[in-house]
């Protein structure tokens, strides 16, 4: 593999894709498939194209009146989106991502609370914008399709490019090279996941996003030669600081086709980085082990992991060869996976560790755009979320005797605040410091832990704190547990604890063939008063609910409790 190239520090994310580009103009920078029935056919972008393509939008975008205008952009994840959303960035105006998965209701509301002027969709989105375009409240100026839709009243994404490549090409129009920069204003307005609120539109610069990826790049291993595949929802910080950061080194993206062609993607595309949520890799290593106790090899992997971790204490690493048959199940290329948006089960994060899988945990919220600290390849706590990036300090606000308290942190990539919500800002943002609203404590070798959120928290009349968030850290670790969620369940004038558990039918099928539910549940409710007994007391679970419906979820696969704890009233 090529070494890891020469850190740069970037002033704003235009100065980026220049830098990559004249780095590596000839690397492909994305690798589409396109699907017509049964044919399949590849296309690969270098950079040197993308480049050009991002200077042909952004000149056209200018041209119909868009410059230091918002334009919102919806749809799945696609090239066409990073190419809007890295124009938009880089001279034209402020980014508006909102989520696929919202309702037509909630679309309209946070293109109104966001102003924006312009929407970029792609077709699945058309009778959306047909409905929103007919409505004369709104105030969108332009609608504009990603997909090459014939017969369309909409502009189309191609149709703009062509367009500015007229543009700068026979016009020598140069007004979005020219355009200036301003690295700490606003340029971009994310909404916030909302799991127990309201969503917040949280406003970041792209001095906030540099401050982002020069840390990222100063403590990772990513390399030109690497294949990043795009998981995580590209309007969420986490999913598009992640591909900036993965552009910034000049490596291939690619895209998944879905959540279960996740281990056909990563053999397609020989997959050897990306970045995730636990819920994916909690899965995948649930279908690894299964897979190892189908075939009775469960004894001898385990022999395996203890030779292989002695052997690497002495400097004698193995694991790749040793477990080659599970890293080939994964494309044979898989080297370095980044979890972060929640809390990793240890033993999963440790599982691929020992295969020779490089999993490391990180911490972050949309708010500090999005990363604040994890785990460094020479550095690994497992259970922890590593250590501070080095632009960044931490401290625990106001610890109780265990030393628990609220996360609080400073650095240039803290948001600006959150858009005219002053309140909401002057909450959170207090003399340089972002308060979090999570839970947490710093060891004495400095490594955070996060214990939960603090709108979580359960108190019980006695004053005792339950962090939910810790107990389910265990039960998922129940190889039938799909997702739980623990939680205070009233009674009488104190709280019953309770979780709600949602089992894997296919895990159940296999395991316990022609199982009822009630004798499933007898399964599960002892298997919870065994993690009862490594417990305090006052956290015993004394209530259970099991189903095989999936919790509501925000679209980083964060359970919305307010929305679930509704439905169990």
């Amino acid at each position: 593999m090529k070494a890891k190239k020469e850190i740069k520090d970037y002033k704003d994310l235009r100065e980026m894709i220049n830098s990559v580009t004249k780095e590596y103009p000839d690397n492909v920078a994305f690798k589409i498939k396109h699907k017509v029935g049964k044919e399949v056919s590849y296309q690969e972008i270098k950079y040197s194209e993308f480049h050009n393509e991002l200077n042909y939008l952004g000149a056209a975008l200018i041209d119909l009146g868009f410059l230091g205008k918002r334009i919102a952009i919806i749809g799945k994840n696609s090239y066409e989106w990073g190419l809007t959303y890295i124009s938009v960035l880089n001279g034209v105006g402020i980014t508006v991502p909102l989520d696929k998965g919202l309702p037509t209701e909630e679309i309209e509301s946070l293109l109104r609370r966001s102003r924006s002027n312009a929407v970029v969709f792609d077709s699945s989105y058309k009778e959306i914008m047909e409905k929103i375009s007919k409505d004369p409240s709104n105030k969108i100026a332009e609608f504009i399709c990603m997909d090459n839709e014939k017969e369309s009243e909409f502009k189309t994404l191609r149709d703009l490019i062509e367009k500015g490549k007229k543009l700068i090409e026979e016009d020598k129009d140069t007004r979005y090279a020219d355009s200036v920069i301003e690295p700490e204003k606003m340029a971009s307005i994310l909404f916030t996941s909302g799991t127990t609120d309201i969503s917040k539109a949280v406003m970041l610069s792209h001095k906030n996003f540099v401050a982002n990826i020069n840390d990222v790049n100063n403590l990772y291993s990513f390399c030109s030669t690497d294949v990043n595949i795009a998981f995580l929802p590209f309007h969420h910080t986490f999913g598009s600081t992640g591909l900036l950061v993965m552009l910034s080194t000049g490596m291939m993206n690619v895209f998944c086709d879905g959540l279960k062609y996740i281990q056909q993607n990563l053999n397609e595309y020989k997959v050897s980085v990306f970045i995730c949520v636990p819920l994916l890799l909690e899965s995948i290593y649930k279908k690894i082990m299964l897979e190892i106790e189908k075939q009775g090899k469960t004894k001898m992997i385990s022999i395996a992991r203890k030779v292989s971790g002695i052997l690497l204490k002495l400097g004698i690493d193995i694991r790749r060869k040793v477990f080659k048959q599970i890293i080939d199940k994964l494309g044979g290329e898989l080297r370095l996976v980044i979890s972060g948006a929640a809390a990793i089960d240890k033993n999963v994060a440790k599982g691929f560790y020992d295969f020779g899988i490089l999993t490391l945990q990180g911490y972050g919220l949309t708010e500090t755009s999005p990363i604040v600290s994890g785990e460094r390849e020479k550095g690994i706590k497992f259970g922890s979320c590593g250590l501070p990036f080095t632009s960044i300090v931490v401290k625990i606000d106001s610890p109780n005797e265990e030393g628990v308290g609220e996360i609080a942190v400073k650095g240039a990539n803290v948001m600006l605040g959150y858009y005219e919500n002053q309140k909401a800002t002057d909450e959170v943002l207090k003399d340089g410091w972002f308060y979090t609203g999570d839970l947490g404590y710093i060891d004495k070798d400095g490594y955070i832990f996060i214990t939960g959120r603090k709108k979580n928290v359960i108190v019980l009349k006695n004053g005792k704190n339950i962090y939910p968030e810790e107990i389910e850290l265990l039960i998922n670790n129940l190889g039938y547990v799909a997702e739980s969620m623990v939680y205070g369940k009233e009674k009488d004038d104190d709280l019953l604890l309770s979780v709600k558990i949602v089992y894997n039918e296919e895990y159940v099928a296999e395991k316990y063939p022609e199982i009822s539910e009630e004798e499933l549940k007898e399964i599960i409710w002892k298997d919870i008063k065994e993690i009862n007994t490594h417990l305090s007391t006052y956290k015993h679970m004394k209530n259970l609910v099991i189903t095989s419906e999936p919790m509501i979820k925000t679209t980083t696969a964060k359970i919305k409790r307010f929305e679930e704890l509704k439905k169990e009233e």
